[in-house]
């Protein structure tokens, strides 16, 4: 019984003083490499499925995809949404198209915020517009979603301070045709007048990561006002 307490004092000593028993393994403690590369999350509203491609409804996918093009990544079918990232100047970039249907859109937007534990200063939406003529957009910090199904899921589920882009597709539609409308396709000539816009949203995007909203409505709203004149090639 001696011997044992003795033996005890001598394991006691040995922690106080920095001596360790030879026959006890010492474990290493576990450090924490805290996370430094700011994430943000930009989102693409839009409907999946081959039915809703190229549709007015899906302007947000469509900017995406340039911008994933532009980046050199792919997207991969994940939880509530298809999604790719990549980094800009040691920052992280999370793609998001959700899959959950336009109206539903909140579900994907809160899960990868809350996922990748992203602060909502660093969500930036983008969707289409019907009060803003095809070609043009709009950026702003914050605001109601005018209408819109899936900012307003959005919104329901987050709140409206978030960044949002919108993309102006016109309203050149009868009475009681808005649907018809947004889920219809956009034609050739349409496409020509659209694809500098979403050219100039890529840009956008790379904007708002690297010096934030303020900054970038100052620096790109006056261009969205109206429809950029494609460069020919001669």
């Amino acid at each position: 019984m001696l011997l044992r307490r003795m033996l005890n004092l001598l394991k006691l000593f040995g922690r106080l003083f920095g001596c360790s028993d030879s026959n006890e393994e010492r474990v290493p403690e576990k450090t924490q490499v805290p996370e430094t590369m700011d994430k943000y999350l930009i989102v693409g509203l839009g409907n999946p499925g081959s039915e809703y491609e190229d549709t007015r409804h899906n302007t947000g996918y469509m900017v995406l995809d340039a911008f994933a093009k532009a980046s050199n990544i792919v997207f991969e079918d994940k939880r509530y949404g298809y999604v790719a990232e990549t980094t800009l100047k040691g920052r992280k970039i999370i793609l998001l198209k959700p899959t959950t249907y336009m109206n539903l859109s909140g579900n994907a937007v809160r899960y990868w915020l809350q996922k990748e534990n992203i602060d909502q200063k660093r969500l930036l939406v983008v969707a289409d517009e019907i009060a803003l003529p095809l070609g043009t957009f709009r950026l702003k910090g914050n605001g109601s979603n005018g209408g819109h199904n899936g900012l307003g899921h959005i919104q329901q589920l987050i709140g409206q301070q978030y960044a949002r882009l919108r993309m102006g597709i016109g309203n050149e539609f009868a009475r009681g045709q808005q649907v018809d409308w947004v889920l219809g396709r956009y034609s050739a000539d349409e496409k020509e007048v659209l694809e500098p816009a979403v050219n100039m949203a890529v840009d956008i995007i790379k904007s708002f990561v690297l010096a934030g909203i303020d900054i970038t409505m100052n620096q790109f709203n006056n261009k969205g006002k109206s429809p950029a004149v494609k460069k020919q090639v001669e």
